[in-house]
């Protein structure tokens, strides 16, 4: 069993590879491997999307290395690979990002990725540290996760999405944030699983376990 962790130079990727690889050898979840390689992403059994930064530029060098957006899209859409997107990884999923300049998405999840705007003026943009998770619906990834449970956030915009079944979980922020998005064989996480201890460890864990 082989997970795909996509090195697209869109972040660093130190921590997420070294908290995926304790989580591999913790449930028998099979080989971590970091990688900017297209013929490595298509035979992977298993795909993880980060991104670091604005969504233009993260969807531009997605794009801009050889052949490895059209892997990725081909063993998530055709062949039907778990997938997990993460932090800009997981806005990446929207159908339109609306940070800087309009730009199209995956599509995966319908809905667009626009500037966090609290209600409460006395809280600050970027959403930066721990909030409590609210968890919308059941989910294997989810297993050893309750609501209440911490995950780290730094991130400005986020996902509002079309159909309210595929927005997973959310935090408080001075109003509803999407903090977990999902439909079919794909998740994405708002949120640094790698940097939210023990719940971002258990919902790794689940995914390398997860057979959709």
């Amino acid at each position: 069993m082989l997970t795909a962790i996509i090195d697209y130079e869109s972040g660093n990727l130190h921590s997420a590879q070294k908290a995926f690889e304790r989580m591999a050898a913790e449930t028998g979840g099979g080989e971590i491997v970091v990688t900017g390689d297209a013929d490595v992403v298509a035979r992977a059994d298993r795909i993880v999307l980060p991104g670091d930064g604005a969504f233009p530029a993260c969807m531009a060098e997605l794009k801009g290395h050889s052949g490895l957006y059209d892997a990725m899209v081909e063993a998530v859409e055709a062949k039907g690979r778990p997938f997990m997107g993460i932090c800009v990884g997981m806005q990446l999923m929207a159908t339109w990002g609306r940070e800087y300049a309009d730009t199209r998405g995956l599509d995966w999840v319908a809905g667009e990725v626009r500037k966090i705007e609290p209600a409460d003026p006395t809280l600050k943009v970027p959403h930066m540290g721990w909030n409590d998770l609210v968890l919308g619906s059941a989910h294997p990834v989810f297993d050893g996760v309750a609501t209440g449970d911490h995950a780290y956030f730094v991130h400005s915009y986020h996902m509002e999405v079309r159909d309210r079944a595929q927005r997973l979980a959310h935090v408080d922020y001075g109003g509803e944030v999407t903090a977990v998005i999902g439909t079919g064989t794909m998740i994405g996480l708002q949120f640094h699983p790698e940097k939210s201890q023990a719940t971002g460890l258990r919902m790794i864990g689940n995914f390398l376990l997860w057979s959709p």
